[in-house]
């Protein structure tokens, strides 16, 4: 066993176990509340969904049908596990969930999904509730950085470190001591899975992907606090997670800045309701059509300057069929974009099968860039050659795409998000989002964690 991956392991295990409320800086604070209403407005937005319906059934079929904890947008509740599946399939599937750029990790919805089932359950405050999610973010994003851009070309890492963040998060609220937190490290991080797969043929596996990694994680820490123990070196043992899904893993980021580093205040929030990876490319283009008060008709071609993972992830989609798969397609995004200022989900909705966009899609293509590819995943550079139908050529570049720390979403454009998304297809009436948003506002006052979703 390698005694220093090993040594690792266990100050993560202890510093997720040992985390206290008076130890998170309050920058770090605030940021948690506004990822917690970013997290509640894509869970509401979501929850609708064919592949989400589809899990909720499960999830209530395999009960109970009557528990402590919300599916979020149904009247019935249920379990933590069968809640926490049913929300974290609901919190990822219009693609506005938010995302850590260094471990190219989206938190939210494997953290907050099991977190809050287990905190309703328990009767924990909104302080616990804070807590054990940052702990849940502060594992996973080291977690996702600990395996690599290697680990990210085939594995989904919101379906394997998300297992973990699960874990971490659960555990803080359950109260498992550091060798409980370890063990449950060893069996969340066993169940760790997510392949990319599913993007060639329009699959609904991403929604799989976090259910799993939320269920998982929950089950690991309670077989935990029950004394089921878990491997010792999960992340670097000759057969554990490094060993089978990297080749550049680095034991280091698993303790990196521990206590110090607050990686929950790195996470950026989604604008465009589409895979992160077109974002930077989306927001150069738009910023190269206002500058140059261009409209999509005089788009000729545009050439997005990207880094490896783009291609990676996006380059099999090259005819989207449906609005989900349409997200992970450049074409799509850009086009959507340049034509309403904007790739949200009344957008996709509506016009990802359009001529116009269709037409517009085809024009754009990705080239590897070796100043994007050298700054990825640290930093998601925006960079576009744009040429119009009269032959002229501009060139855009943003290095920080709207929702990065650097250019983040303030409160209130936060709060409108969150509405918007309350609105999406009906899914909630307008009062009833207004009320739950402005509470959710509140919940470090909160002394118990409730129902979330106004009735």
């Amino acid at each position: 066993m390698n005694a220093t991956a090993t040594t690792a392991a266990a100050q993560l295990a202890r510093f997720a176990a040992e985390l206290q409320f008076s130890d998170i800086p309050e920058p770090v604070l605030q940021k948690t509340e506004d990822l917690w209403i970013d997290w509640f407005g894509s869970a509401v937005a979501g929850h609708n969904a064919r592949p989400v319906q589809c899990i909720t059934r499960f999830a209530l079929a395999m009960g109970p049908q009557d528990g402590p904890s919300e599916v979020i947008g149904d009247t019935r509740t249920t379990s933590p596990y069968a809640a926490a599946m049913a929300n974290a399939a609901a919190s990822h599937v219009v693609e506005q969930d938010d995302v850590h750029n260094g471990s190219v990790f989206h938190p939210a919805t494997v953290v907050f999904s099991p977190a809050v089932a287990v905190a309703q359950a328990l009767g924990a405050s909104g302080r616990d509730l804070l807590t054990a999610v940052v702990a849940g973010y502060e594992v996973g994003i080291r977690v996702g950085e600990f395996l690599g851009r290697s680990h990210y070309r085939i594995f989904h890492t919101t379906g394997t470190a998300g297992t973990l963040a699960a874990a971490a998060a659960v555990g803080r609220l359950l109260g498992l001591d550091a060798a409980q937190m370890l063990h449950a490290f060893g069996s969340a991080g066993t169940q760790s899975a997510g392949l990319w797969e599913f993007l060639r043929t329009a699959a609904d596996s991403k929604q799989l992907h976090t259910a799993h990694a939320a269920g998982a994680g929950l089950m690991a820490a309670y077989l935990a606090k029950d004394g089921f123990t878990g491997a010792a070196d999960i992340f670097c043992g000759p057969q554990g997670l490094a060993a089978g899904m990297s080749t550049d893993a680095n034991p280091a980021k698993l303790t990196d800045g521990l206590g110090t580093r607050w990686a929950t205040a790195e996470t950026s929030f989604k604008w465009h309701a589409s895979c992160r990876h077109t974002h930077p490319a989306a927001d150069a283009l738009l910023q190269v059509m206002q500058l140059n008060q261009l409209q999509a008709g005089d788009i000729a071609q545009v050439v997005t300057h990207v880094h490896q993972g783009a291609i990676d992830v996006l380059g099999p989609v090259v005819d989207p069929s449906t609005v989900h798969q349409s997200k992970f397609s450049m074409g799509t995004v850009l086009a959507l974009a340049a034509r309403h200022g904007f790739a949200g989900l009344t957008e996709f909705d509506n016009d990802f099968r359009a001529e116009a966009t269709m037409a517009l899609r085809d024009k754009v293509s990705m080239e590897l860039d070796p100043e994007v590819d050298g700054a990825y995943p640290q930093r998601w550079i925006g960079k576009v050659t744009v040429t119009t139908n009269d032959g002229r050529v501009f060139k855009g570049r943003v290095d920080e795409p709207k929702g990065d720390p650097g250019n983040t979403l303030s409160r209130a454009e936060l709060t409108d998000k969150a509405l918007r998304l309350g609105a999406f297809s009906n899914a909630v009436a307008a009062e009833r989002m207004e009320k739950s948003v402005a509470a959710a506002w509140q919940v470090r006052d909160w002394p118990r964690v409730g129902t979330l979703l106004a009735r």
